[in-house]
């Protein structure tokens, strides 16, 4: 397969966007959870990042970028995005609103630009790794040019446990 048919819509973005990045493929029929795929691909699983799509009550779609290992938390997520409470988004509705499917979803190239959050904890990363657009392909970029490309915020927005 030549480089030019691996080339996803977010990779294309980032192309003209003259951002950096490197990508690696995997086998993959199916959706795997993210922890699965970094430690398959040996990649550091606090740097591998998925990308969850929520409904606010105003009926708005945001998108979170949050550590593969962790569960977003809704009320500071809610908070994140001034909106009363959220809700993930229906699976039947991803592609739909998106363009992705499950597992090949990423914030860069939706069908629209949606509200976009970063787990803060990725500033402090050199570059983190985010699917490609498709089911088998994560890239590798780093989180300032990742909120530059979408626009997005930085906060707090997974569950931690109280470690008091």
């Amino acid at each position: 397969m030549s480089k030019k048919e691996l080339k996803t819509n977010a990779m294309r973005i980032l192309d003209r966007a003259g951002i950096p990045y490197t990508y690696q493929t995997y086998e993959c029929d199916e959706f795997t959870d993210g922890v699965h795929v970094a430690t398959g691909l040996g990649l550091p699983v606090a740097q591998v990042y998925k990308t969850l799509v929520a409904v606010g009550k105003t009926g708005q779609h945001y998108v979170f970028v949050i550590p593969v290992a962790e569960e977003i938390d809704f009320k500071k997520a809610a908070r994140s995005v001034g909106e009363k409470s959220l809700e993930m988004l229906h699976l039947k509705d991803l592609t739909k609103v998106t363009g992705y499917v499950r597992g090949g979803c990423t914030s860069i190239g939706m069908k629209k630009q949606f509200p976009t959050v970063i787990q803060k904890d990725a500033q402090g990363l050199d570059h983190i790794y985010i699917s490609g657009g498709k089911l088998g392909m994560q890239l590798c970029l780093s989180p300032m040019d990742l909120q530059k490309v979408t626009g997005a915020s930085f906060a707090d927005v997974t569950a931690k446990e109280d470690t008091k």
